[in-house]
């Protein structure tokens, strides 16, 4: 089966290697195709209005968060976006606000994936401007939360797609507002889908994490990004990707109506067994009447 997209890309040299492949998702092309599909396929969705503008979406390794993740996917079926804008958390320690990568491709078992290094540029000096902040290029990060979700837009879109790929660390209220406005108009004209990468609480018991994800959950449904910074700072609700999901929402609200539909729930243990100590995850969508 060939995975891989266009003559075009063979002009890339400089693609960022999985670290993840064989680790949080099958490194076998065939098998990352069929669970991925699979997780895709087995979504139930309910009706949603409007065109999808968003997306909101767990990422774990895939046999934790995949079956929630597939519902966001699901609902790309018969959408073929230019360009993948995704923000995510950095896990890793590190003393820049907002990072992307330096690479020209990221690369999973299904092929590479370019990165629309126009939209980072216009991003980067966007938040020069309007910030003084600017974005932070790394080479051969592990950070897990872009890449993650790579196989799925892989399969789930029917045409090749662009990549600009931001991770998060200063999760700063302001400065997420700011960068939501900045890709409000780095998209306006373009056939883009933006999309946050985040988990919910993390390590509690599954009784208590349902209690804390709820409350982000309200706060998604309600288009609320100063109800999740409220949340984290009284420790009624936790999203490890608080800011990239924050910054979503006020990209997608800068031209309302818009509107968020919540689509699956669920967390590590309902895999594993163990509800002693969980992860939590969601997957959902915003779409613009």
């Amino acid at each position: 089966m060939c995975y891989n997209r266009s003559e075009s890309m063979s002009k890339i040299t400089d693609i960022r290697p999985s670290p993840l492949a064989g680790r949080w998702y099958p490194a076998n092309p065939d098998k990352l195709a069929e669970t991925v599909d699979s997780y895709i396929h087995q979504a139930e969705l309910p009706e949603i209005s409007g065109d999808i503008i968003a997306l909101i979406s767990p990422h774990a390794g895939h046999i934790y968060s995949g079956p929630v993740a597939g519902y966001c996917f699901a609902a790309l079926r018969d959408l073929s976006p230019d360009l993948v804008v995704i923000l995510s958390p950095f896990h890793q320690f590190h003393p820049d606000a907002i990072l992307t990568t330096s690479h020209q491709a990221y690369q999973t078992p299904l092929g590479i994936v370019p990165v629309d290094l126009d939209s980072l540029e216009a991003v980067d000096q966007a938040l020069q401007e309007k910030t003084g902040i600017p974005l932070k290029r790394v080479n051969n990060d592990s950070e897990h939360a872009v890449e993650i979700l790579l196989p799925f837009f892989q399969r789930a879109l029917p045409g090749e797609f662009r990549l600009l790929p931001l991770m998060i660390h200063q999760q700063d209220p302001a400065l997420m507002k700011k960068l939501g406005t900045i890709l409000a108009n780095l998209i306006k004209g373009k056939n883009a889908i933006l999309t946050a990468s985040t988990d919910l609480s993390h390590f509690h018991p599954a009784d208590k994490a349902r209690e804390l994800d709820q409350t982000i959950i309200n706060h998604i449904k309600t288009l609320n990004p100063d109800g999740l910074f409220q949340a984290q700072d009284e420790g009624s609700g936790f999203a490890c990707g608080l800011g990239a999901l924050a910054a979503v929402i006020w990209a997608a609200k800068d031209e309302p109506p818009v509107t968020a539909h919540q689509l699956n729930y669920a967390h590590s243990g309902d895999i594993s067994g163990d509800n002693s100590s969980v992860v939590g995850y969601t997957a959902a969508v915003i779409s613009r009447d």
